[in-house]
């Protein structure tokens, strides 16, 4: 364990330096993110289900919501999200866009009426598996910013040695691949039919992989060129669990109040691997070649081929929802949910974190989310609509850095089958800087995601 204390004090400069790949406090917002995937009702109505419950994807926000079936159920849900990521850097712009399909969700609830006359009536318990966070994206940068980096060739036997110093082009490659996967467990019981209690119990399987290639096209006074390449790759694995606890109150037929608090993500042990360690100075896999020497630098010739691994704990923001939801008979409701999470909380360790952790308590905030959502039936049809505001951590965004989104759908009851369909759309910006410690401005991405999601649910 202790050559994994010393490794990290090292990783934790070396990424601070000549290092495109995503640093431990960029890693930790990350993995703290929430794709608020589950059922079509669900995200149709964009989540807001803190104050309503009869929903299976209602035990991540408030399990409390479990005990407002009447029947046990078993929904399943498929996926396919269309991502747009636009860059721009130093004025030149490039569009990128991917679509991915995937099990978002599958999950069931059990309930059990009391056998014995009692003021807690029903019980239900549940089991719900889904994918939290997608990782899955790329997107490239191209564009000058004037500055060179890579102005040396290490095989130079000139006296004096060339210097590249005249910046032609900057090239930036980025892919992520992996998710965080979730599984719940949640009971809920309705005492005298006014008030839902519940409990639930989550784990977590994360994985990710950051791939990205830096390319610079320099020369120098002479008009020889340097081609430089530079390729990163980070893989962390590891697995988590929080616990969430909530209750519902029916204050009137009409009106329902619901609060629930969700613990930090306890990550006890994350485990990464990467190539990012100090091979000459270039802390990667790096190859350069100029025009006038035909030998090419290349630091994995021979299989030298840097990595180093790495082991550290990670504690996500807890999350505080306050819910509220107005019934109008059947004919439909209308769903308020406020969510704060407290992003100035998190807490990497197992190593010296010390510089992370203070930014998380100078540069972060506690955010403030907002989630609406609508329902309206016709006989066996229903219609949804719903709106999504999640204000950014980071206290120096700019108000597009704050993800925003609508989201609609619909539904047909066939009786003790369902079937479901919703579509949202959100979008936010965000900064990039693939050259920390130079200075060089952020490539800014402007990132849309479009979600269908399609809901079988089956009552048993």
């Amino acid at each position: 364990m202790k050559k994994y204390v010393t490794l990290a004090v090292l990783f934790a400069v070396t990424l601070t330096s000549y290092s495109q790949s995503l640093g431990y406090q960029d890693l930790a917002l990350l993995f703290s993110q929430d794709d608020a995937n589950g059922t079509a009702r669900f995200t149709s109505m964009s989540g807001a289900f803190g104050a309503l419950g009869g929903d299976v994807s209602v035990m991540n926000i408030n399990p409390a919501g479990l005990a407002v079936y009447n029947n046990s159920s078993f929904a399943g849900s498929l996926s396919s999200r269309n991502t747009e990521i636009m860059s721009n850097y130093y004025g030149t712009s490039r569009n990128n866009q991917d679509n991915f399909f995937n099990l978002s969700q599958a999950g069931a609830v059990l309930v059990f009426d009391s056998a014995y006359k009692s003021d807690w009536n029903k019980f239900a318990i549940g089991f719900n598996y889904r994918i939290k966070k997608d990782f899955t994206n790329s997107f490239d940068v191209r564009g000058n910013s004037g500055i060179a980096t890579f102005r040396d060739f290490p095989l130079d036997n000139n006296t004096p040695t060339k210097s590249y110093d005249i910046a032609e082009e900057q090239r930036f490659f980025n892919n992520y691949a992996g998710e965080i996967s979730e599984m719940n467990i949640a009971f809920s019981s309705v005492h005298k039919d006014k008030l839902y209690l519940g409990v639930g119990f989550n784990f977590y399987d994360l994985s990710f992989t950051q791939r990205s290639s830096l390319i610079e096209l320099n020369k120098d006074s002479d008009g020889n060129t340097l081609d430089a390449n530079l390729y990163q790759e980070n893989f962390t694995s590891g697995a988590g669990v929080s616990i969430n606890l909530g209750f519902i109150y029916k204050a009137h037929q009409n009106f329902r109040l619901g609060l629930s608090y969700q613990t930090p993500t306890w990550f006890t042990e994350l485990l990464e691997e990467s190539n990012i360690v100090d091979n000459d100075g270039f802390k990667g896999d790096t190859e350069i070649k100029v025009s006038n020497n035909t030998t090419i630098y290349n630091n994995t010739s021979n299989g030298n081929f840097p990595s180093q691994s790495f082991i550290y704990r990670f504690k996500t923001p807890s999350k505080l929802t306050l819910s509220t939801a107005f019934i109008f008979g059947k004919n439909g409701l209308l769903s308020i949910d406020y969510i704060n999470k407290n992003y100035k909380n998190m807490k990497l360790s197992n190593a010296d974190f010390s510089n992370e952790n203070n930014f998380f308590q100078d540069e972060l905030r506690n955010t403030h989310s907002l989630n609406i959502g609508s329902e309206w039936r016709f006989d066996r049809f229903s219609i949804r609509g719903g709106y999504k505001f999640e204000q950014s951590p980071d206290k120096l965004a700019l108000d597009s850095d704050n993800l925003e989104g609508y989201s609609i759908g619909g539904g047909y009851d066939f009786g003790n089958f369902k079937l479901d369909f919703g579509y949202s759309d959100n979008n936010k910006t965000a900064p990039y800087n693939f050259y920390p410690g130079f200075n060089v401005n952020s490539a800014n991405l402007t990132i849309d995601n479009k979600v269908f999601t399609a809901t079988a649910t089956i009552n048993l």
